[in-house]
């Protein structure tokens, strides 16, 4: 992609120019063709964030209790905010497991562009099992390439997340 690695001279200059080409070259419909798959990522993701937060935070100190005989309120607050960095980046694991296949197939849809026909469904079914133009099929295995580096960088930023909350 030019964009991606700074050979193009850009897009737009900004929106007053980049709307009306927008428009011009993929229609109303296709400004908003990735709306359905950031929406099948984002939704989940940030109610995984903060559900798996609170089981986990709270599965902490149940464990603590049982195991150690110390209640939260026997910590102190650098203690506190270990499990709270600990819980978040348990959380941000279990949301990139929840958003990664979503990701993945949102990301192949962009780059496909709009020529390749159908809606949402159909373009996610024929990248997963047939591929399209010099996209090979994803498959399941190819839903997951990447998974690793993701699950450091999001368990790392939804960890620091709940921390910075928890610290103001």
């Amino acid at each position: 992609n030019k964009w991606l690695s700074g050979e193009s001279n850009g897009y737009a200059r900004g929106i007053s120019d980049g709307m009306p080409k927008l428009l011009k070259t993929e229609g109303a419909a296709g400004a908003f063709s990735i709306l359905g798959a950031l929406w099948a990522r984002q939704i989940p993701y940030t109610v995984i964030k903060f559900v798996a937060f609170e089981k986990i935070i709270s599965a902490i100190y149940s464990f603590t209790s049982s195991s150690w005989g110390r209640a939260k309120e026997s910590f102190n607050k650098t203690e506190q905010l270990g499990f709270t960095f600990l819980g978040g980046y348990m959380a941000g694991v279990i949301c990139g497991a929840v958003s990664h296949p979503a990701d993945t197939m949102a990301s192949l849809i962009s780059k496909v562009g709009p020529e390749m026909e159908g809606g949402i469904g159909d373009k996610v079914k024929t990248l997963y099992t047939k591929g399209h133009g010099e996209f090979p099929a994803v498959g399941f295995n190819g839903l997951w390439k990447g998974f690793g580096p993701r699950v450091v960088m999001i368990g790392t930023l939804t960890g620091l997340q709940w921390f910075i909350y928890d610290t103001v």
